[in-house]
């Protein structure tokens, strides 16, 4: 049976790309890659810009087999890839804003990132120039009799990021869903582009705070494949110790807010209090509470400032005395699982055409987990569980959390009982010329994709993806025909990334 890469074999293959092979095609052959996403024979991991070309990731599953596709617009103008394949529309329209480089055939034209605050058009394209004069945003429309439209944001009550969302309504059903997203920009790919490694890695773990274990990881995986570092055993575990304590704190949060939003707050209170112990075991031993800055390329910063195994143990046996009573009083409580039980469903179907990861996917069936598949170090010498439910539900959502906080307990011990000794960090020579390397890490609310180009010690490229570029859309859809007052409720259960999409 032909691999991914040999669906390509005509295309001219980038050397020093690692560990996946990256390959330049034409406009047939592209296509025929658009055509191969469209018919679900593959998975989008990511489409992405740079100067004259594009950039497609690809996903064979099961098998964990991965391909870049590179097109060439010698024209400025590539074939669009969503005009196929819709969950590359907003990546496309992405592509234009930032390059210039223009997605022929792509159903939407609007802009997606440059809210119209730019002082210059496509920063990242060869041509800068200064914006153009632009027209109103049109919000897309919905037919029918007595419908009305309700405005959220992008300033929300709370510490919360800033997202725009239209709601068409009749009554108080909603009818339709469009989000405009773009208010957290950084800038962070500019801000790559010549920094050495040592500032563009404090940047990838600035990208979405929430994740920035996974985001340094999948950076310094990227980096590490790129240059042939091969780390030290010692700091591949704590890496992954560090990621199950970001996974646990995510997910008790997550579970406290989404019983929160369904006006049962004895739930909130608690789990706060379970991720509390987590952020302070965190605190001890990597002198941060986010673990931000701990993970570089080659390794860890520096060693552990406190990693006793009784101590782990301690924060464990804790966790498993009163984790299983807050578990069985959100079973047990009829009021709740009337809010989450059907509200919010996430059909399989679409979430297998987006690919979209973590609890998101796998609450809907989409069983892929980066860990396991391509899979990484060390878990493939840890035994772990991936759950997954078909409900696709808010409630699934929430179990698919439950059993993974109960993953990361055991991994966590597995972790502590098999942590080698030696280093835990070994240095980063760079190499002479361009040096290219893709990463991809399983985070909190699923897949992180990190490619770059590196010239010599400094980056040329960078690419970061967010899993929630595949799961925003989802939300959409997930809310029709739910009333006004259950998207809060829809909206923490998928818990996109603002910060980690805008970039």
């Amino acid at each position: 049976m032909p691999t991914l890469i040999d669906k390509f074999s005509e295309a001219r293959r980038v050397e020093h790309h690692r560990p996946w092979p990256r390959v330049v095609v034409g406009e047939v052959t592209w296509r025929v890659a658009a055509r191969e996403l469209a018919d679900g024979q593959a998975t989008l991991l990511g489409l992405w810009g740079d100067t004259d070309a594009v950039h497609m990731a690809m996903l064979a599953e099961p098998s964990g087999e991965i391909a870049v596709v590179t097109y060439e617009c010698s024209n400025g103008t590539f074939p669009s890839v969503g005009a196929v394949h819709p969950p590359a529309i907003r990546l496309e329209r992405a592509i234009h804003t930032l390059y210039g480089l223009e997605p022929l055939g792509l159903p939407d034209q609007r802009p997606w990132l440059d809210l119209g605050f730019w002082d210059v058009a496509h920063p990242l394209g060869a041509r800068n120039a200064a914006p153009p004069e632009r027209a109103r945003y049109e919000f897309l429309p919905a037919e029918g009799e007595s419908l009305h439209q309700i405005a959220v944001g992008p300033v929300h009550a709370g510490i919360i990021e800033p997202g725009h969302f239209r709601f068409t309504v009749n009554g108080e059903t909603v009818v339709r869903l469009e989000q405009r997203l773009g208010y957290v920009h950084k800038g962070i790919e500019s801000l790559m582009a010549g920094a050495p490694l040592d500032k563009a890695a404090r940047l990838a773990g600035r990208v979405s705070g929430d994740s920035t274990v996974a985001y340094a990881l999948a950076f310094a995986h990227a980096v590490e494949a790129a240059l042939e570092v091969t780390v030290p055993p010692r700091a591949v575990y704590l890496r992954a110790f560090m990621a199950e304590l970001e996974r646990l704190a995510n997910h008790f949060g997550d579970i406290g807010a989404i019983c929160n939003d369904a006006s049962f707050s004895i739930m909130h209170a608690h789990c706060g209090i379970l991720r509390e112990r987590v952020l302070r075991t965190a605190d001890s031993c990597f002198n941060h509470r986010l673990m931000m800055d701990g993970i570089v390329p080659g390794g860890l910063a520096e060693e552990p400032l406190l990693l006793g195994a009784s101590k782990i143990k301690a924060l464990i046996a804790e966790i498993r005395g009163l984790f299983p009573k807050l578990v069985e009083l959100y079973d047990n409580t009829a009021s709740l699982q009337e809010r989450t039980v059907s509200t919010g469903i996430a059909k399989p179907a679409l979430v297998k055409q987006f690919g979209a990861g973590g609890y998101v996917g796998r609450a809907s069936g989409r069983a892929f987990d980066a860990r396991r598949a391509p899979g990484y170090a060390p878990y493939d010498q840890l035994k772990f569980d991936v759950p997954v439910l078909n409900e696709g539900d808010v409630n699934a959502r929430v179990w698919v959390r439950i059993r993974e906080v109960e993953q990361s307990l055991s991994l966590i011990e597995q972790i502590v009982d098999h942590l080698p000794d030696g280093p835990a960090r070994v240095e980063v020579q760079p190499a002479e010329g361009m040096r290219e390397g893709l990463g991809l890490v399983e985070a909190f609310r699923g897949d992180v994709l990190v490619w770059l180009r590196l010239d010599g010690d400094r980056v040329a490229r960078c690419h970061l993806r967010d899993a929630s570029w595949f799961q925003w859309p989802l939300l959409e859809a997930a809310v029709e025909d739910n009333i006004v007052a259950d998207f809060p409720l829809c909206n923490k259960s998928f818990n996109c990334s603002y910060s980690g999409h805008d970039l």
